[in-house]
This record gives C-alpha cells, structure tokens and sequence, in this order.
C-alpha cells in the first residue's frame, strides 16, 4: 500500500522514484555521505553492520539511497541489493591508497554483475582534503574506468564481427539487417562518472547527484 501511495504521489508532483545503492569499502566515508546529503550536516558514525537507507530528495528525482556496511565480511551481502538499482554510487578513500586496488577489484565484480548490467555509475573520489590523498585521474586509472566503456565497446565489435560471418550464411538479408541491429543493442557501454568529493565539507557531493539526475532522467 504504501508503494502504491508514494508512487501516486510521485506522478502527482512530477518525482521520479530512483533506488540508488551505495557501496565501498569500510570508512570510506559512505554514511557521512548520506547524511550529509539528507541533513545537510555531518553526524556521528559508526562502523555499519548492515544498511541504513534514506530519502534524499534532489531536482526532480526521490533518490531512494542504500549504504549497505563494507566490511570484507559484509561484502558478499552486497548481491542482495542489486536488484532493482538504478545507479551504484561507489564511495573510494582516495587517501588510504593501500587498499586502492582492493576497491578496484570489488568494483570490477560488482560491474560483472547481470543485475547492474543497466545501472549508472558515480565514484566518489572522497576525502580530497587530506594531503596524502590520490587525485581524481590518479584515481580513475587505478580503478580501471577508462576500461569500462573499452571493454564493452571491444565485446560489443566481437558480436557484430561474428554476426556478419552468420549473414553471410543467411539467404534472408531482410532478416540478416534485423538480427545485426538486435545483436548491436544487446551491450550498450556502461555510463559512469568520477567526483572529487570531502563529505565533511559537502564538497562535490551535490555535483555528482546532479550528474546521477541527469543521467537517469534521460531513461
């Protein structure tokens, strides 16, 4: 019922309802970031052991945001969440950069996922006020980005590179056109973006929302 009450309220004062997932490693910053994001002010936090979500409304979006604990031990609880996301918001210390490479990989996992096939991505590059911190381009490339959209454009040329072997087969060219357009729409490269981010001064948290908005909104 009460689904059926937020969405009729959504489409009366024109919100789009969005499920966005927050992720990332442990004290890399993400509750500080949701609350500073619903309240505007920063709070006390604690290790999370499990989820917190909340309602963070931006333009004409209802984000519906889940900052789910990144503990290694939690870390295989994050498929529970996948269903249904429409953006992934992963949360990178830039300044704790001996375990870069093990935010890359649980990225790279994450990212193999079926269910987040379709999900925008926002990283935030957090904790930029600190003097040790990676920059952002420092950043992308430890963490891959540049690969994503490589990566499924190269997968994408391989299935229309074996398909035109098969047309050459097919004595239907009408139904040759038809299976190569369908083939070229099965991977469409994955959208992402990089924000430069100090949750505890709020700083570059709303411009990475507003790229997450657009994003969306355009689906």
């Amino acid at each position: 019922m009460g689904l059926t009450i937020s969405s009729i309220f959504g489409r009366l004062f024109g919100k789009k309802q969005m499920r966005i997932l927050m992720v990332g490693l442990d004290a890399a910053g993400k509750t500080t970031i949701l609350y500073k994001l619903k309240l505007g002010e920063i709070v006390t936090t604690i290790p999370t052991i499990g989820f917190n979500v909340e309602t963070v409304e931006f333009k004409n979006i209802s984000f519906t945001v889940w900052d789910v604990g990144g503990q290694d031990k939690i870390r295989p609880l994050w498929r529970h969440y996948f269903q249904n996301t429409q953006g992934l918001i992963f949360v990178v210390d830039s300044n704790d950069r001996e375990r870069v490479a093990e935010s890359a990989e649980e990225l790279s996992k994450m990212l193999q996922e079926d269910e987040l096939k379709d999900a925008v991505l926002l990283v935030f590059a957090n904790k930029q006020d600190l003097p040790n911190a990676l920059s952002v381009s420092e950043l992308t490339d430890k963490l891959g980005l540049h690969a994503l959209r490589s990566k499924t454009v190269s997968n994408l040329s391989r299935k229309q590179s074996l398909h035109q072997k098969e047309k050459k087969k097919t004595k239907n060219k009408k139904q040759a056109r038809l299976a190569l357009f369908s083939q070229s729409h099965i991977i469409s490269p994955p959208q992402w973006h990089i924000e430069s981010t100090c949750a505890t001064q709020g700083t570059g948290l709303y411009e990475g929302l507003d790229w997450l908005s657009q994003e969306l909104s355009k689906n």
